[in-house]
Formats: C-alpha cells, sequence, structure tokens
C-alpha cells in the first residue's frame, strides 16, 4: 500500500533529519555526511551551515577537519560547485559524476578555448604535475605546461574560474591543499586522504552511493528532483533510471500531496509519523535545506519570495524558514541583522533565532524586520 504523505510532513522530517530541529550535529564530518555535502562557494556560508546544525558549535571545527584531520575534502563536485564532503565518501562521489564527462564535448570545450586534445593534454599532465606535493594556482599552470610541454595551455588554464581544473576533480585526480599564505593550493587525493582506493568504485556503485545519500538527507524524491540536485538535469536519464532500479530493494513509493514520489524504506515510518513543525531558523546562504529541493517548490519555496531567495549568477541568499518554508530572507551588515518576511512569521522564536546566528557569527546584531 503507498504511503500517503502532505509536504508539511516530509519538510519537518527534512528539517530533524538535516539536524535543523533540534541543532544536533556532532561535528563537521557527521554533518556533511548527513547533508550529502555542503556547498562551500562561499566558505563563510559553508561554515555556518555547518554550526547552525550543531549541538556545540567550535570556532575553526571546520579548518580542522580539512587541514589536519584530513577527514573532509573540498572539492568541485554536485552541479560543478565547490562542496565539503566526508573524505571517506569522495571516490563514490567521483564515480558517479566522472561518468558524466561534459569536458568531452566540443561545445564544452569550445565555450572554454580548447581543443579535445588540449582537454586530453591538461587531464595526462595535472596527476603527474601534483604527484607527492600542493600546489598553487599558478604554480600548476606552470607544472602543467613543464609535463605536456603545451605552452598554449597557459591562457586557458589562467582564466575563468577553474573550470579546466573540474573535470581533474570529477576523476578523483583533484582536490584542495590546505591554503598558503591566504592562497588556495590543490593537490591529489590520492596523497592527502587515508584509504585512497586504487581504482574508483565503478559508476553504477557510485550512483547507487549518492543516490541513497541524497534521499537519506532529503526524503521523497523523483528521479528529476535527483537529477537536477546532482548536475542540473544534465545526467544520462538511463543511468539515473539504472540506479532507482539497482536501489530498488531498498526504495519504497510514496505519494506527497498526491505526487507520486521514491523515499528509502527504512524512513517511511518516520516520514508518516511527522507532525508539522512551528519552528523558526535562519540558514545561512547556499544552505543545503533550499538547494536540495527544486526551486519551483511551492510547499517550500513560494512564489512571493522565490526572486529574493534565488537571484542572478547563481547566489542563493540566507533564508527565514517557518513551519519548513521558507519564509523570508535575512542579511547580517553594520551590527543589524536585517530580515525580509514574504509571510508572518512569530517575533519571539524569531528573535531567538536571530539571536543564535549573532552568536554563531560572533558579533551582537539589532534584528529589523521590514
Amino acid at each position: 500500500m503507498t504511503v500517503r504523505l502532505t509536504w508539511a510532513q516530509v519538510l519537518a522530517w527534512r528539517l530533524e533529519r538535516q539536524l535543523v530541529e533540534p541543532a544536533a550535529g556532532s561535528g563537521p564530518v557527521m554533518i556533511a555526511r548527513r547533508l550529502c555535502g555542503v556547498q562551500a562557494q562561499v566558505a563563510s556560508s559553508a561554515e555556518l551551515a555547518m554550526a547552525v546544525r550543531s549541538a556545540d558549535p567550535r570556532p575553526g571545527a571546520v579548518d580542522e577537519a580539512l587541514w589536519e584531520e584530513r577527514a573532509l575534502v573540498k572539492t568541485w563536485l554536485m552541479r560543478g560547485t565547490l562542496h565539503l564532503a566526508p573524505a571517506d565518501e569522495l571516490p563514490a562521489y567521483c564515480a558517479a559524476l566522472g561518468a558524466l564527462r561534459f569536458w568531452e564535448r566540443g561545445a564544452w570545450q569550445r565555450g572554454h578555448g580548447v581543443t579535445a586534445a588540449d582537454v586530453e593534454a591538461i587531464i595526462g599532465a595535472v596527476p603527474e604535475a601534483l604527484k607527492g606535493r600542493c600546489l598553487t594556482r599558478e604554480e600548476l599552470v606552470e607544472a602543467v605546461i613543464e609535463v605536456s610541454g603545451v605552452a598554449h595551455l597557459r591562457q586557458a588554464l589562467t582564466s575563468g574560474w577553474g573550470a579546466l581544473l573540474k573535470p581533474l576533480s570529477f576523476l578523483g585526480e583533484l582536490c584542495y591543499g590546505p591554503p598558503r599564505d591566504g592562497r588556495v593550493t590543490f593537490a591529489r587525493p590520492a596523497d592527502r586522504l587515508a584509504g585512497w582506493p586504487g581504482a574508483l568504485p565503478s559508476t553504477e556503485e557510485g550512483g547507487r552511493a549518492l543516490l541513497r545519500a541524497f534521499l537519506g538527507a532529503h526524503g521523497p524524491a523523483t528521479p528529476e528532483m535527483f537529477d537536477t540536485w546532482l548536475m542540473r538535469g544534465a545526467m544520462r536519464k538511463a543511468a539515473l533510471r539504472g540506479w532507482f532500479r539497482d536501489l530498488g530493494p531498498e526504495l519504497a513509493e510514496v505519494e506527497v500531496d498526491g505526487a507520486p514520489m521514491t523515499a528509502l524504506t527504512e524512513h517511511v515510518d518516520a516520514l508518516a509519523a511527522a507532525r508539522p513543525s512551528e519552528g523558526v531558523h535562519l540558514l545561512p546562504g547556499f544552505d543545503q535545506y533550499v538547494l536540495g529541493a527544486p526551486r519551483d517548490l511551492e510547499a517550500l519555496l513560494p512564489a512571493a519570495v522565490r526572486p529574493k531567495v534565488s537571484r542572478a549568477a547563481g547566489w542563493i541568499s540566507p533564508v527565514v524558514v517557518h513551519r519548513g518554508r521558507v519564509a523570508g530572507v535575512w542579511e547580517a551588515k553594520d551590527g543589524r541583522l536585517a530580515v525580509e518576511l514574504a509571510e508572518p512569521v512569530p517575533e519571539a522564536p524569531l528573535q531567538a533565532a536571530a539571536e543564535r546566528i549573532a552568536a554563531l557569527l560572533g558579533r551582537p546584531a539589532e534584528l529589523v524586520i521590514g
């Protein structure tokens, strides 16, 4: 029998599952594992996403996990954006994402001013250039030219936002190393991460692991929702269907407000027992709670607030969440925490949420409601 759920139930379950209500995270690695990665294009937003979910937030915990313990890794993953992920899960992420091979498409190559031969030279040279060391971007460019002997790659590699390095990330050959004098460095996962395998898992194994982690973080979804989160709808549909099919014994079909979706069987009882949330929370920009759902999901992101949340150039604003829905946006600036609401939110819990965010940011902020 198909279990029938409401979005109010799903969102309440998601708040708890994503360690927001209550804040129950036990450290950056556990939180990144539960969330299926944390987007890190803006480092301060990633750190705040971890802190707001922590039972005992501690300054510097993310850097410690990244650079000292090496239990977290920073690299380009879902949607081609920077993420923090548990180091021991990175091989599965790369196995799934590496199957996309977008760098082999002529349109992509032309858009970045390179040829197929150039891409092949970069992919061949970067692992050799990085072997056993961390290099800044400038150092890596020079090392790639030295290894490949292709001098004209300098211009392509020094322009843009590292697009030509993303294939190496997807292939498991490149990740961020510790900053040096305030500058980003790159390294090989094989050199930095304990237990790195001699070969990546199969695409099918990686895809199943990533799908399981996504459903474990976000609950009921369709293949299209998973594909949008994973690579903006660019994955091969046959591969997606195969991952869902292969994970079949672990999956259950549910309905969410009448729409058929898929959930992990182990979570169906908790989803069915969930009661709508009345909580108020302030979440940072680029938060997984928003990124893991379609932009047109009215139950989470009402049309009235959508343009203020999803902005130009892919910017995702910090959000006010009430009853599991995005009710507004917020910004901390000049000693004020300015909140712009699209829906009514009770003031006392909003004030408490603002005080918690101000404490996590380490500076007092007067709540201003607009």
